[in-house]
C-alpha cells in the first residue's frame, strides 16, 4: 500500500479533527487555569507553618506525582460514578482528572516561584507599610510570575501533549479524530502521521514561546551624567 496523504484534505479536517483539536485545547486551557488556581492553593498549604497542613499537600503532591496519568483518568472515569451513583461522562471525568492532577505539578512551581523571590522583598515591603496581601500582590507574585511563566508554559506544553490519553476512556479528542480519519479511508499511516505533526508544530511554537519567555529582560544603558558647564 502506497503513501498518499490526499485523502487528509481540508473537508476531511474539518469533518472529523477540528471537533477533536477544540475538545483538546478546551481541555488543556481548563486544566491550566484550574490547575494553577488549585496548585496556588497547595502551593500556599505548602510554605504554611503547621505542619499538618504543610504535610498534607505534600502527600498530595506525591501521590499523584507517583501515579501513571492514564490511572487517575480510569480511576476518576469508573470510581466517581460508584461514589455519587450515576455517570459524569468522559468529558467531565477528564476535566475533573485533570485539574487535579496537574495541579500537583503546577503547585511546585508556584511553590518554586515564590520561593525564588529573595525574603528581603516582604521585610522591605512591609517596612513601606504594606500589608501582607498588599506585600503578595503588589511586589512578590510579579516577581514570582516572571520566574514562573517558561517553566509554567513548559508545563502546558505536556498537558497539551497528554490530552491524548483521554483515549482510554474514549473521549474524542485531536488523535482521536485522526483516528477515525485513518479506520473509515483506510489510511491509518497517513492519519497517525499528520497526527504527529500537528502535535509536533503547537509543541514547537509554545516552546519558541517558552524560550523567549526565559530570556533575561536586558538592562537599560547606564548614561554618565554631564556635568554642568561653569559660567
Amino acid at each position: 500500500m502506497s503513501f498518499d496523504i490526499a485523502v487528509l484534505n481540508a473537508q476531511t479536517i474539518r469533518d472529523y479533527v477540528l471537533k477533536g483539536l477544540l475538545f483538546s485545547v478546551t481541555l488543556t486551557f481548563v486544566a491550566t487555569v484550574g490547575g494553577i488556581i488549585l496548585g496556588s492553593l497547595i502551593a500556599m498549604m505548602r510554605l504554611s507553618g503547621r505542619r499538618f497542613i504543610r504535610n498534607t499537600a505534600a502527600a498530595y503532591v506525591n501521590v499523584m506525582r507517583s501515579i501513571p496519568l492514564v490511572m487517575v483518568i480510569l480511576w476518576v472515569f469508573l470510581l466517581i460514578p460508584l461514589l455519587i451513583g450515576r455517570p459524569i461522562g468522559a468529558n467531565l471525568s477528564a476535566f475533573l482528572t485533570y485539574i487535579a492532577f496537574e495541579a500537583a505539578y503546577f503547585s511546585e512551581i508556584v511553590r518554586s516561584g515564590l520561593r525564588s523571590v529573595p525574603p528581603g522583598q516582604m521585610n522591605a515591603s512591609s517596612a513601606l507599610g504594606l500589608t501582607y496581601r498588599q506585600s503578595m500582590v503588589l511586589i512578590i507574585l510579579p516577581q514570582a510570575l516572571r520566574n514562573m511563566l517558561p517553566v509554567l508554559l513548559t508545563q502546558v506544553i505536556v498537558l497539551f501533549q497528554d490530552t491524548s490519553l483521554v483515549y482510554a476512556i474514549g473521549a474524542y479528542d485531536l488523535l482521536k479524530g485522526f483516528e477515525t480519519i485513518g479506520k473509515v479511508y483506510g489510511r491509518p499511516i497517513e492519519a497517525y502521521s499528520l497526527a504527529t505533526a500537528v502535535y509536533f508544530v503547537i509543541s514547537l511554537g509554545l516552546s519558541r514561546a517558552a524560550k523567549r519567555l526565559g530570556r533575561p529582560i536586558p538592562a537599560a544603558p547606564l548614561s554618565a551624567p554631564k556635568m554642568q558647564e561653569a559660567t
